[in-house]
């Protein structure tokens, strides 16, 4: 009775996964739910109603969610720091030099950079990026964002702290008695598919994709802005056209230079956010004034506010219309840059941020949100929807030398991986490389709920004999299987589950027959619990299988159709050779 009803269980919560009627959380506690009823009212043979409450709830203080939601501290501490921004930055460098590189180049970076940091931070980092190089005349974001979210996808499958699943799987068959799985115990298994795979992604899956560039192209905000050359830099003594070259394409210089640029010069730009930060990069100039950023970053510092940069238009009713930035007496802000509103005939007025404001500007500040908020009450402006929180980039380094801390001594075998990460979480709120109430935006809910029910099925699934039951019948179906086969028919089984419901149930289902299989066919547990976690990894063919897949799905304007067409060819490719690859490394 148990048994059967542990895989009805499994086959609900698969089904309201797929069916996307309710929320992922919902679903999860619902399972969790129905365990501890369940086994309250019918307990298992020889245990107490007490046993099935300690089962349904064990989810919550188990290592391996520990481990996850510490890890989900370690990313958000490098995405926060703009740890990772300098790459970001030399790839966008690449793509404008070869767009083929390009996309080469960020298949490998986001494959080697999932490897160590959660699936979903790395594509939070790239996916502005390939838009924004879509819209200045790159490659289609439709034809780069579902090959680079497979490349880290598999890059995630590579260790054991790739993805949350993987430490799901490794710590379910921890449980059940195997030997435990180092960080990079399989990693050369996962790198030699992805280079055989690499061919695929690169130069096939974007020609099986649509060119939706003009469903998502958006036209961007153009700001004027007067970058300062406060100090020695590579724009001293140049000319006009010596400083035009050196500018981004989309970067129009508005006031024309006389003579040669000298320090504490003045230059009027005009363009995007982006292009404009890129340029006072390039010529090692300022936005705002120096010593104005600094002022207001110490303030934030002391106050332990983060700096934002935030849009406001200029209401009918402000008191700086007809005034200029000068003239405004500002206080408490750093104006990045005006977005003029043009009026359709006769607007003579100068395209400059030096120029009088008027009624439906957009001025982009960067400053505290309560500063932010204070100015717009003050004078009269409406904050806009949107802004985006400024790197705490003095803490860059210390974030970056705390996630490999903690992997190192993982990987060494020095401690747990449980520890070390958790160590290194507490060294990020510590040090301030994330802050205590900014914690929410680290742990995701949805996760937590979703691991803490798959390993309370996972373990129903063993503990009411399901495991075995299945188990014996998928034995039966494979006796006159090579092991490659075995192994490839496993794979297989947990992909088909992972693509259609939750990889995390699909990991709490499978590891135990996974077990039970191995047994009953006198082979190791171990290769058929890799192909369990591997066949989880492999969640390409539906946008449904994992969040990072809904994530691009409205950004290129994809169609279910989409993932089916590029997918299912990287899930055999992947399959085919992951197995010959288990054979090997195991000698079946």
């Amino acid at each position: 009775m148990h048994a059967g009803a542990s895989i009805l269980l499994a086959i609900a919560m698969f089904v309201g996964f797929a069916s996307d009627k309710a929320r992922v959380e919902i679903i999860s506690l619902l399972t969790i739910g129905a365990i501890a009823l369940g086994l309250y009212f019918f307990p298992l043979a020889g245990t107490a109603p007490a046993d099935g409450l300690r089962l349904a709830f064990g989810g919550f203080g188990h290592p391996a969610l520990i481990t996850i939601c510490a890890l989900m501290v370690l990313g958000r501490g490098l995405v926060v720091t703009g740890a990772l921004d300098p790459a970001a930055r030399a790839l966008n460098l690449v793509w404008q030099f070869n767009s083929q590189l390009g996309l080469l180049v960020t298949l490998m970076i986001a494959a080697l950079t999932s490897m160590i940091i959660n699936d979903t931070p790395v594509l939070v980092l790239l996916l502005p990026i390939l838009v924004q190089l879509a819209r200045s005349g790159g490659m289609p974001a439709s034809k780069t964002l579902i090959p680079v979210n497979s490349a880290i996808l598999i890059g995630g499958m590579a260790t054991t702290i790739g993805t949350s699943t993987n430490l799901l799987v490794v710590s379910i068959a921890t449980d059940l008695g195997m030997e435990p799985i180092g960080v990079f115990y399989y990693t050369e298994i996962v790198l030699i598919a992805a280079l055989i795979a690499l061919p695929y992604i690169w130069l096939v899956m974007p020609r099986l994709l649509p060119d939706n560039s003009r469903a998502v192209a958006q036209e961007q905000r153009r700001y004027c802005s007067t970058l300062r050359l406060d100090e020695a830099g590579p724009a001293l003594g140049m000319d006009h056209a010596q400083l035009a070259a050196m500018l981004p394409a989309d970067v129009k210089i508005d006031t024309p230079v006389q003579g040669r640029m000298q320090i504490g010069a003045r230059l009027n730009l005009s363009g995007t956010i982006d292009s404009l930060e890129a340029a006072a990069r390039t010529l090692s100039a300022t936005l705002a004034p120096q010593w104005l950023i600094t002022r207001l970053s110490r303030e934030a510092a002391q106050s332990s506010q983060d700096l934002a940069q935030i849009e406001m238009t200029v209401a009918p009713d402000s008191r700086l219309i007809g005034l200029t930035l000068q003239t405004a007496g500002l206080e408490g802000i750093a104006v990045l840059g005006v977005h003029q509103a043009r009026g359709l005939v006769h607007d003579t007025r100068e395209s400059s941020a030096e120029a009088p404001l008027r009624e439906g500007d957009v001025l982009l500040v960067q400053s505290t949100v309560e500063n932010a908020q204070d100015f717009a009450r003050r004078d009269g402006l409406l904050i806009l929807e949107g802004g985006r929180e400024m790197p705490r980039s003095n803490k860059a380094v210390l974030a970056i030398a705390i996630m490999v801390g903690a992997i190192g001594l993982a990987s060494s075998g020095l401690m747990p991986i449980a520890i070390s990460a958790l160590g290194g979480a507490v060294l990020m709120f510590v040090t301030g490389c994330v802050k205590f109430d900014r914690v929410g935006r680290a742990l995701s809910a949805q996760v937590i709920v979703l691991v803490a029910a798959s390993i309370a099925l996972g373990k129903l699934v063993l503990v009411s004999g399901a495991a075995e039951w299945i188990g014996s019948l998928l034995a039966s179906a494979m006796q006159s299987l090579p092991a490659a086969g075995v192994l490839a028919a496993i794979m297989l089984f947990v992909t088909v589950l992972t693509n259609f419901a939750s990889n995390a149930t699909a990991a709490a289902v499978g590891t135990p027959i996974a077990f039970s299989l191995a047994s009953k066919l006198g082979l190791p547990a171990e290769p058929l619990v890799l192909a369990v976690l591997f066949g989880c990894n492999l969640c390409y063919a539906t946008p449904i299988a994992y969040q990072t897949n809904m994530m691009i799905m409205s950004e290129g304007e994809y169609q279910f159709r989409d993932y089916i067409r590029t997918g299912v060819p990287l899930v055999a490719i992947m399959i085919l050779t992951l197995s010959t690859l288990l054979v090997m490394r195991y000698n079946l």
